[in-house]
């Protein structure tokens, strides 16, 4: 019974992280579409990371890693460091799927927004264990 009622809490922790991860992703998302405006494609796909990386950490602080309600710099520095990683992996994915892969297949249905999604999707599984064992541990 313990075990079943560990692995549901996990599982409900795992899908608030995607829900959160979600919604910050959303605001990446439609950054960029606002950024592509004034910027070439792989240059708002950086920026609207930042922007959604910014929404991710306070709604991921206020609501998933409950009792640590104060941005310390630590982990403010350490959920920087984990989307570095994130932000290469949603970079790459973003920029080979748009500009080769896509286009190699025929692929013609809005190639960007799709390239896009697939990036920020990408870094979502290893980000949540570095999030939870490494930013807010």
């Amino acid at each position: 019974m313990a075990q079943a009622t560990t692995t549901r809490a996990a599982f409900v922790e795992f899908a608030l992280f995607i829900a959160i991860g979600g919604a910050a992703a959303l605001v990446n998302l439609s950054a960029r579409y606002l950024l592509d405006i004034a910027l070439p494609f792989e240059a708002a796909v950086v920026l609207a990371y930042g922007v959604g990386m910014v929404v991710g950490f306070v709604l991921f602080q206020t609501l998933m890693f409950h009792g640590r309600s104060i941005m310390q710099p630590q982990r403010m520095a350490r959920f920087a460091w984990v989307n570095l990683f994130g932000v290469t992996l949603a970079w790459a994915v973003s920029s080979v799927m748009a500009r080769q892969l896509l286009p190699a297949i025929g692929w013609a249905w809005w190639p960007f927004e799709v390239a896009h999604v697939a990036g920020v999707a990408a870094p979502a599984i290893c980000s949540y264990f570095l999030n939870k064992y490494y930013t807010f541990a």
